[in-house]
């Protein structure tokens, strides 16, 4: 029936086709479709095929098996549990697979109640009614006021454009213009208290890539500076190094890697540890602690 609607017209050979069976088989269906009184309709002739009847009303949604699947694993790709609970996608999920056809339902729901995924530590899901607040205004182009609490507690509010909404390694960001700062900013969606939107429209900058300039600006702006200068050239390097990291740069033979962090710490352990090049650090400060840190852990384990 889905394909029918899609495809008024579509002969015994492209149903048969479309469905992986035999053009036989297809015309059993269509026979069976009838039987069921659904008014399926047939042009005999060179242009002939099967199209729908007038009026037919067709259930809201028809998802196909391959789809329900993909269904499931997406959600459990998202970190979400796929069953029912406090958590409002597996809620969902729940209610998608109750209303499907038993077959197909049937192989969601096995898929569901035997596959798991491991929860990702670094996520954070925002407020479906935060992000709900700053896509409309994203998509009506008005400008907000926010509320936003830092990683520290501090808690200010912002008049920003709102450019758009990126969900990145299991995190929603915010990219928009800030007022106050009159630069790029990006915040993690899932620290917004509060959304406001305001009379006052924006046009985003023309050509904008927003994955692109969250990436970019994920490693720029922030509270301690970073400088790190690596013993191998810049072809060799960048694969190991991400945009948040900061802006790698050719020097001398080696190249060196300029950047800002709020998290000297994880920097240290999770970023530049993993990197298989001889480094040292630069600057700052706070950073060379991290990273002494790490380097002691690292010599007392084999003490």
């Amino acid at each position: 029936m889905e394909f029918l609607r899609n495809r008024p017209g579509a002969t015994a050979d492209e149903l048969a086709a479309a469905l992986g069976v035999t053009e036989r088989a297809a015309r059993r269906y269509v026979a069976i479709l009838r039987e069921a009184g659904i008014p399926v309709e047939s042009t005999r002739g060179p242009y002939g095929g099967y199209r729908l009847g007038r009026g037919t009303r067709l259930p809201p949604v028809v998802f196909t098996e391959p789809e329900a699947l993909s269904l499931v694993m997406a959600v459990l790709d998202g970190g979400s549990a796929a069953d029912e609970g406090d958590d409002l996608v597996g809620s969902a999920l729940s209610k998608v697979i109750r209303a499907l056809p038993e077959s197909v339902g049937r192989q969601a729901a096995t898929l569901r109640d035997h596959a798991s995924a491991a929860p990702d530590r670094r996520s954070a899901r925002p407020d479906p009614s935060t992000t709900s607040a700053l896509v409309a205004a994203i998509a009506a182009r008005r400008r907000v006021l926010i509320t936003y609490r830092s990683e520290s507690g501090n808690e200010w509010d912002a008049e920003v454009d709102p450019w758009a909404v990126v969900a990145r390694h299991g995190l929603w960001y915010l990219l928009c213009h800030s007022h106050h700062a009159d630069a790029i900013r990006t915040y993690r969606v899932d620290r917004v208290r509060a959304v406001q939107q305001t009379a006052l429209g924006f046009e985003p900058p023309e050509g904008l890539d927003p994955v692109a300039t969250v990436e970019e600006n994920l490693g720029s702006g922030w509270q301690f500076r970073t400088r790190v200068v690596f013993d191998a050239p810049p072809a060799a390097v960048a694969p190991w190094v991400g945009s948040p990291m900061g802006r790698l740069e050719a020097l001398g033979d080696g190249c060196v890697l300029v950047g800002s962090t709020s998290n000297p710490a994880m920097y240290a352990q999770e970023w530049l540890a993993t990197v298989p090049f001889d480094f040292h650090v630069e600057g700052g400060p706070e950073l060379r602690a991290a990273v002494g840190k790490v380097a002691s852990r690292f010599a007392a384990a084999l003490a």
